[in-house]
């Protein structure tokens, strides 16, 4: 398998040789309903109906709208998700998610990047 990416203008999607998806936010975005609609069009697009682990990358979002965080609620190409922020406000955004939503596989938030990825590995 070859490595793909998507560039857009607030993400980027990937999925690597190794099987591992990856969602990159740009710095200081705020997550909108299309925003968070086109980036799993683009993981499921990638994935063409089989699993695999996603990490995504939201350290520094500025925002997700409640629209969008409800899009990721919808089951889609990933198997796991590891959130991966730095910031007390990721966090929150974070904890706040998983609080209200059910996501539709495992989902755990790191502010480490070996442990998110060792963890995301674990389930493969």
């Amino acid at each position: 398998m070859l490595p793909d990416t998507s560039d857009g203008e607030k993400a980027s999607v990937d999925l690597g040789v190794d099987g591992l998806l990856h969602l990159r936010w740009q710095r200081g975005v705020a997550i909108e309903v299309e925003d968070a609609r086109a980036a799993m069009a683009k993981v499921n697009e990638l994935c063409q109906q089989e699993q695999h682990p996603m990490l995504v990358d939201m350290a520094t979002v500025a925002s997700v709208s409640r629209e969008a965080r409800g899009v990721w609620s919808i089951p889609c190409g990933a198997s796991r998700i590891a959130l991966l922020g730095s910031s007390p406000v990721d966090r929150v955004l974070a904890n706040f998610f998983l609080g209200v939503h059910v996501p539709p596989c495992p989902t755990r938030f790191f502010t480490s990047r070996s442990e998110a990825l060792d963890w995301l590995n674990a389930g493969s």
